[in-house]
C-alpha cells in the first residue's frame, strides 16, 4: 500500500495584536523609559492590565462605561482574587487610563470613579509573638541552606522589608556593628532600619558559614548581593515567597502566610510596644500616613489602652 505524502502544515499566521494590547506595549514602554518606575511595579502594572485586557474580550477601550467597569471590579472578584488584589488592580487600571488619557485616546479617565482601595481593604494578617518565634526558627540544619534562610527569615522580621526589598540587598548596605541596615523601597528611595541583636547574629553566623561557600558557586564574578542562591546568584524575591510558604507549612502556620506577613507582624508588634507612628511610617518606608495607619486597626490592644486612657468614661 502506496504511502501518502503528509503535505506541510502551513504556518499559522501570527495574531493581530488588539489595540488594547497594542496600548499596553507602549504603556509599559512609557512607563520604563519616560517615567523611570522601578520594574518591579512596572511587571506588576503589566500583570494587572492584561487581565483587563482578557476582560476587554476586543472591545475598544473608548467604549466602555463607568457600569461596564464596576462589572469588571465584580468580574475580579469572582475569579477569587483577594480584596487587596482587587485593589491593586483598579489602582493600575486608574493609571493606565491616566496614559491613555495623555496620549488622546480617552478624554475622560472614567476608571477614576471606581470605588476607592479602602472599599477593597482588608485588614492584614498577622502572627503572634509566639507564631513568630516559631516560624523564625523553623529551618533546620537538615536543610540545605538552613542559616541563609534564617538570616532572611530574621531580617523579613526585624526590619519590615519587603521581599523585592531583601532580595536587593547587598553586602554594603549592611552596617551589623551599628545595628542598621540601608533599604530601597519604592521609587528607589532609601531608609535606614534598625537591625535588632538576634537579626544580627542570625546574618553574622551566614555570612561566615554559608555565604563563603554559595559565592565561590558564581563563578569569577563576586556576587555583592546578600542572600545568595544554591548557585551563588541572587536570592530573587520569587524564591523568598517559596522559602516562606515552605517555613509556614512546616510549622503548621496558615495557607496564606507570605513575606509580606511578616511585615505586617513587624509593624504591629511595634505599635503594640509603643512605637510611634510616624515613626514608623518611616521604617515602614509609606509614603503617607495614612497606608501605615491600618496597623492601629490591626492591634485591637493598643486601641483598647487608648480608650482606657483617654476616655472620660472609659
Amino acid at each position: 500500500m502506496p504511502l501518502r505524502k503528509l503535505k506541510p502544515k502551513r504556518p499559522r499566521p501570527p495574531r493581530a495584536r488588539s489595540a488594547a494590547e497594542s496600548y499596553l506595549a507602549a504603556f509599559v514602554d512609557y512607563s520604563l523609559g519616560e517615567c523611570r518606575l522601578a520594574e518591579n511595579t512596572v511587571a506588576a502594572y503589566r500583570r494587572d492590565i492584561r487581565r483587563f485586557v482578557e476582560w476587554l474580550a476586543g472591545r475598544g477601550v473608548g467604549e466602555l462605561s463607568i457600569r461596564d467597569l464596576a462589572d469588571y471590579a465584580g468580574w475580579l472578584y469572582g475569579k477569587g482574587l483577594a480584596p487587596a488584589s482587587i485593589a491593586r488592580h483598579l489602582v493600575s487600571l486608574k493609571v493606565f487610563f491616566r496614559y491613555l488619557q495623555l496620549e488622546g485616546v480617552l478624554r475622560e479617565n472614567l476608571a477614576e470613579l471606581l470605588g476607592s482601595q479602602a472599599l477593597w481593604e482588608r485588614v492584614p494578617r498577622v502572627l503572634s509573638p509566639t507564631q513568630v518565634e516559631q516560624f523564625l526558627t523553623a529551618p533546620k540544619r537538615t536543610d540545605p541552606c538552613w542559616r541563609r534562610d534564617r538570616a532572611m527569615l530574621e531580617l523579613l522580621y526585624a526590619t519590615g522589608c519587603r521581599a523585592s526589598e531583601l532580595s536587593n540587598l547587598q553586602l554594603a548596605d549592611l552596617h551589623l556593628t551599628e545595628g542598621f541596615c540601608r533599604c530601597r523601597g519604592k521609587g528607589d528611595k532609601e531608609r535606614l532600619v534598625p537591625l535588632g541583636r538576634q537579626a544580627a547574629a542570625a546574618v553574622e553566623a551566614y555570612l561566615e558559614h554559608e555565604r563563603p561557600a554559595l559565592a565561590a558557586r558564581a563563578g569569577a564574578a563576586t556576587p555583592g548581593w546578600l542572600l545568595l542562591s544554591y548557585r551563588g546568584r541572587r536570592l530573587l524575591r520569587e524564591r523568598v515567597w517559596e522559602l516562606v510558604k515552605r517555613y509556614a507549612a512546616r510549622v503548621g502556620a496558615p495557607g496564606d502566610i507570605s513575606p509580606h506577613t511578616l511585615r505586617h507582624s513587624f509593624a504591629t508588634h511595634l505599635l503594640a510596644g509603643g512605637a510611634d507612628l510616624r515613626q514608623l511610617q518611616e521604617m515602614l518606608g509609606h509614603a503617607s500616613i495614612a497606608t501605615t495607619q491600618i496597623y492601629t486597626h490591626v492591634d485591637t490592644g493598643r486601641l483598647k489602652a487608648v480608650h482606657a486612657q483617654f476616655h472620660p468614661r472609659a
